[in-house]
C-alpha cells in the first residue's frame, strides 16, 4: 500500500495570529465609531474666507462671501463659483431681480435677464448664486453684482479678484 501522499499542513504560530487580530479589530472598530462625530463636528464648525468689503449700491448694502477658497468648477456645462451674500435688514423684499458673476467687462442687464444662470436665489436672510466664472480668471477680470429692484432702478458694482 501507499503512504499517504497528502502533504500535511504547515503550522503557523495560530495563536499569535488570533491575538494580532483581536487587537486590530478592536482598534478598527474604535475608529469606525470615532470617524462620524469626527465629520459631524466638521459639518458643524464650517471655515469659510473673509469676506468681501461691503458694497452700497444705492439704498442696499450687501456683503459678499465666497463659500470657499477652491477656483471655479465645471457645473451644467459652464464654469461657476458659489457666493453668499448678507443683505441690510428688509432689501432682499425689495429686489426684483440679480445677478453676480465674473466678467472683464460690465455686464449688461438685458442679456443677463434673458436666462443668465447666474441669478441671485435664496430667502430672506441671505442668498445664494453659482456666479458665472471663466475656468480661470485673469487679471482683468472683475467680480460684477448686478441687482434691479421693483420700481425698475438697475444698480452695478464691481469688486476686483
Amino acid at each position: 500500500m501507499m503512504a499517504n501522499t497528502r502533504p500535511t499542513p504547515v503550522r503557523v504560530s495560530n495563536t499569535t495570529d488570533r491575538r494580532s487580530w483581536q487587537y486590530w479589530k478592536f482598534r478598527l472598530n474604535g475608529l469606525l465609531l470615532v470617524l462620524p462625530f469626527w465629520f459631524l463636528y466638521q459639518a458643524l464648525t464650517p471655515v469659510f474666507p473673509q469676506a468681501l468689503p461691503a458694497a452700497t449700491l444705492g439704498p442696499y448694502t450687501v456683503t459678499v462671501s465666497p463659500l470657499n477658497n477652491d477656483g471655479p468648477y465645471p457645473h451644467h456645462g459652464e464654469w461657476v463659483k458659489d457666493y453668499h451674500l448678507q443683505w441690510c435688514d428688509g432689501c432682499v423684499a425689495k429686489l426684483r431681480q440679480g445677478f453676480l458673476l465674473v466678467s472683464a467687462s460690465e455686464p449688461d442687464l438685458a442679456q443677463l435677464s434673458a436666462g443668465h444662470s447666474s441669478l441671485l436665489h435664496g430667502h430672506a436672510h441671505g442668498l445664494h448664486v453659482h456666479a458665472a466664472s471663466p475656468a480661470q480668471p485673469g487679471p482683468k477680470d472683475k467680480l460684477w453684482l448686478v441687482i434691479e429692484d421693483w420700481q425698475g432702478q438697475v444698480y452695478r458694482y464691481s469688486w476686483a479678484l
